[in-house]
């Protein structure tokens, strides 16, 4: 499997995902390569959510020559494989924590930012009558200790009254009898505006809306390399060179080592494991009686994330392995698997039937950034696995940024993504963290 942190490039001779996305997503669009040299205003690199979203805003709204390229295919990367959480926020900082950090007034206007991107998705999908399943609003954070339940009545408390946020809290009995039967949850909050879809298909409505937009957008064309000329900037692909005035990196985790490595070496590669089960039974679903289809994710500090899919699957996340070699080792999906059947009884003898993993893009101080390191050239990286809406959000950020627009007063657009200290040795510090996390979650 690709590993961004080892290997220079990323070519077109990947292995197939394999992923319930892909089995589940009809009419699947292949973009052609680009094999003739072109010129245009800004070449965007990459073609997921947040490449797409740059693309589609520059061509629609402030009429831009632009040009998507992607290695694979529009959504390969993160975009198409994640497990499809909308979700209010991107980082791994709650509003509690941007308020400790940055101030109450600062933490507001990110709680704002992220309303909109939320709102950006749902218009989006509107708009472009993408038909991306999604599924009825319900997002649950579970307390996975009876002593963490304590903390999520006072988050409650803290967003209803500081941000004016109709979070509810549940209780364990509530949650059992209205929600879900787990045997792992002992209490939960409820997020009113989250919910689940198929992150593949809202990719292709992307890729279909940019070049609607305008926008030109070609698979199979992987960066070569790419240099500074007298009128900008020259990106090298297998068959052309592209010309153009504005270079966007929208790799985030995907970011080859070779390409850009300011932008390597402060965002950390880290795989995140899928499974999707075989369809339950009418039996298993009234013995877990999980309720409205709804997402969840727990409060360990190596987070399971979990929902059922529309045909009654239960899909499975959390972390696979650290590097790309073990990637498709299948201990890690048995693990899942095994995690799975503690949460929920009745389901001992419930198999999988798919498993795949990505690249989930971690910055040091756990935030994104949407920045400008030098002239003309942008990125947009460090989601820390909670990017759906975001990266939608930071598309249009990308473009106004492009265009010369000021963007709002928040952190991570006044600053770029911090460089990983000892960054050759980011890889044993996450094994360290692993193990300490494994450690905290069972013990602490």
């Amino acid at each position: 499997m690709y590993d961004p942190y080892v290997d220079s490039q990323l070519n077109s001779n990947q292995a197939d995902v394999a992923s319930y996305w892909q089995a589940e997503t009809p009419e699947q669009v292949n973009y052609p390569a680009i094999v003739q040299d072109i010129s245009c205003d800004t070449v965007v690199v990459g073609a997921g959510y947040t490449g797409l979203n740059c693309g589609y805003e520059l061509a629609a709204n402030h009429q831009r020559d632009v040009v998507v390229i992607e290695a694979l295919q529009p959504g390969w990367g993160c975009s198409g494989r994640n497990g499809g959480f909308v979700l209010r926020g991107t980082g791994r900082l709650g509003l509690a924590q941007l308020a400790d950090k940055f101030g109450l007034d600062t933490a507001r206007l990110f709680h704002q930012e992220y309303g909109e991107a939320i709102a950006r998705v749902n218009q989006l999908i509107e708009v472009g009558n993408i038909n991306c399943q999604p599924q009825p609003v319900g997002y649950y954070k579970l307390a996975h200790k009876p002593g963490i339940a304590k903390d999520l009545a006072r988050q409650a408390e803290f967003l209803q009254q500081h941000f004016a946020y109709p979070v509810r809290y549940l209780d364990k009995s509530e949650l059992q009898q209205t929600v879900v039967n787990h045997q792992q949850a002992y209490a939960a909050l409820s997020f009113p505006d989250c919910y689940g879809l198929n992150p593949l298909a809202l990719a292709q409505g992307y890729s279909r809306m940019a070049v609607e937009a305008g926008a030109k957008l070609y698979g199979r064309s992987p960066v070569l390399s790419f240099k500074r000329c007298q009128t900008g900037f020259e990106v090298v692909t297998p068959q052309a060179v592209i010309r153009s005035s504005n270079l966007v990196l929208a790799t985030n985790a995907y970011t080859a080592r070779g390409l850009y490595p300011a932008l390597n070496n402060s965002c950390l590669p880290v795989l995140s494991s899928i499974i999707v089960t075989e369809p339950l039974n009418s039996q298993q679903l009234q013995q877990v009686n999980w309720q409205q289809h709804s997402i969840m994710m727990d409060t360990r500090t190596l987070k399971y994330y979990y929902r059922l899919l529309p045909d009654n699957r239960i899909l499975f996340g959390g972390r696979g392995a650290i590097t790309g070699k073990a990637a498709a080792d299948p201990l890690y999906a048995r693990r899942l698997l095994a995690a799975l059947k503690l949460s929920f009884a009745g389901l001992e003898q419930l198999n999988y039937q798919y498993q795949w993993s990505g690249w989930v893009g971690v910055s040091f101080d756990d935030l994104p950034r949407i920045y400008s390191p030098e002239p003309n050239l942008f990125y947009a990286a460090g989601y820390c696995g909670s990017g759906l809406s975001f990266s939608a959000h930071a598309g249009k950020r990308l473009a106004q940024l492009v265009t010369g627009k000021v963007l709002p007063a928040l952190p991570i657009y006044q600053s770029g993504l911090k460089e990983f200290p000892m960054t050759a040795f980011r890889r044993q510090g996450q094994q360290l963290y692993y193990q300490w996390g494994r450690f905290k979650d069972h013990f602490l």
